[in-house]
């Protein structure tokens, strides 16, 4: 988690993982009985609570609370870190070797955590925004935890790590200082932001976008859109929902039935925040919003329009905060963008190096070839792309899609590698790209053909995912050693 707390932009980015330092409200093991109807097996009610835990291993300090499942039958792994609450449903027979061991008996564990966390959640009355989208929900989390950190004491997700396992973590990261809570919630599967929604509760939900990812799982695009949607379970049909009105898939998300109030955001007229005269600058985006009858003059660091979009979502959401115009975008012009979000490097032979390879969609991959195009004009552009993961079936016709992308943005050079990358460069040149196109298995011989055909006229645009090691590592190898 990182916690911000009332300092200036600058501090806050420099705060980094923290989790380890932080403590939930404390709480007695009697308030967490009578919350859960549990009866007191052994220890005492006086002992207090730091720490909360559904699964062993996320056991690491004492003074933790255990709702298990299973029977624990071999305790020397969990001694080191007693005393420990045990919340169960099976029998246990008190053990004088145990001192340090308190047990509460419920009926059925899980109903008995699901108390507990319907419990601490509802301790704080405090604005809680939940971000999900297949692109830009971790720049909008960062841009609006950004924003907020000025005035706020925040509680928020660490980098990217939105899994579902640590919805219980950053749960507990709030206490009696957080004044607003900013958290991702990813889409693996259909069911994964309705079950964030049961931990976080939200007040205001955001959907950055929607493209075509994790298909393994949620098996079509429209299952992925209504994957998202859930958004709107998670606001309990109530809150706020701030939508890409741009956006092509956002269009199809059923709100019908949705009681709560709905913020557009986007270029075109119907949109409530609207961004107009989007420019690019050396390191970042200016643009000016208009609401309502005003209008605001806006900068961000970070190249794209996309990047405008993820500053729409984060000043609606900090509007909505009561966080004034003028304050935004003083903080807005201060953020730091992310690493491996199209960033500029010199690079071999003189040429500028784009590194986008924190992840690869179709959405961001629109996104990168249209700040290539912008960037480079004048000069021979490059694209080397990995593959796109987490796709399932669907792996060809997606791969199949980027290559008409890359086509209609249009490169000089189209460079893939990995053996699915390569249904992009044979879609592309398909449809009609009319450039030169290399196809690799792996990104050996990249780098010497690249030294071969670059110049101070060049700019590489390289884009991967995060765990694609070889994309990752020529990235590196292409910068310019300092």
């Amino acid at each position: 988690m990182i916690r911000t707390s009332k300092m200036n932009g600058f501090t806050y980015n420099a705060i980094r993982e923290r989790s380890e330092l932080n403590n939930m409200k404390p709480l007695s093991v009697k308030h967490i009985r009578t919350t859960i109807a549990g009866d007191l097996i052994q220890g005492s009610d006086d002992m207090i609570v730091y720490h909360g835990a559904y699964r062993l291993k996320q056991v690491k300090k004492p003074n933790t609370v255990l709702f298990s499942k299973q029977k624990i039958v071999k305790w020397e792994r969990l001694k080191e870190f007693f005393p420990i609450v045990l919340v169960t449903h099976q029998s246990y027979s008190p053990n004088e070797k145990l001192e340090n061991l308190t047990v509460i008996k419920v009926k059925d564990t899980e109903e008995a955590y699901w108390r507990f966390v319907n419990d601490y959640r509802n301790l704080f009355q405090i604005p809680v925004v939940a971000i999900t989208g297949t692109s830009g929900k971790t720049t909008t989390k960062e841009m609006l935890c950004h924003i907020l950190s000025v005035g706020k004491s925040v509680a928020c997700t660490n980098s990217s790590n939105n899994s579902r396992t640590a919805h219980l973590h950053y749960l507990l990261s709030i206490d009696e200082d957080t004044e607003a809570a900013v958290f991702e919630t990813a889409v693996g599967a259909p069911g994964d932001v309705r079950n964030a929604g049961k931990y976080f509760k939200p007040t205001i939900g955001i959907i950055t976008n929607i493209g075509a990812h994790h298909l393994n799982y949620c098996k079509t695009l429209e299952g992925y859109i209504q994957a998202k949607g859930e958004m709107c379970e998670a606001l309990e049909q109530k809150g706020v929902l701030i939508v890409n009105a741009d956006d092509r898939n956002s269009e199809k998300l059923n709100l019908n039935q949705y009681n709560g109030r709905i913020i557009k955001v986007g270029i075109h007229s119907s949109c409530d925040f609207k961004a107009r005269d989007i420019q690019y600058c050396p390191n970042g985006m200016r643009f000016t919003v208009q609401y309502e009858h005003n209008e605001y003059p806006m900068f961000v660091p970070g190249i794209g329009e996309h990047q405008v979009y993820n500053a729409l979502a984060a000043l609606a959401a900090a509007h909505e905060m009561g966080i004034d115009f003028h304050e935004i975008a003083h903080q807005l012009k201060t953020f730091r963008n992310l690493n491996k979000h199209l960033q500029l490097f010199d690079g071999i032979n003189g040429s500028t190096i784009l590194d986008d390879t924190w992840s690869i969609t179709t959405t961001s991959l629109e996104a990168a070839l249209k700040v290539l195009n912008e960037v480079g004009q004048g000069k021979n552009k490059i694209a080397i792309l990995g593959t796109i993961t987490d796709l399932g079936s669907w792996g060809y016709i997606i791969h199949e899609q980027a290559g008409e992308l890359i086509y209609q943005i249009g490169v000089d050079v189209l460079i893939t590698i990995g053996e699915h990358a390569r249904i992009m460069a044979d879609q592309a040149v398909y449809c009609g790209l009319n450039a030169p196109v290399y196809t690799f298995n792996n990104s050996t011989l990249v780098f010497d053909l690249l030294k071969r055909i670059t110049d101070e006229n060049t700019i590489i645009l390289i884009k991967g995912d995060m765990y694609s090691k070889p994309i990752i590592e020529l990235a590196v190898k292409l910068r310019k050693k300092e």
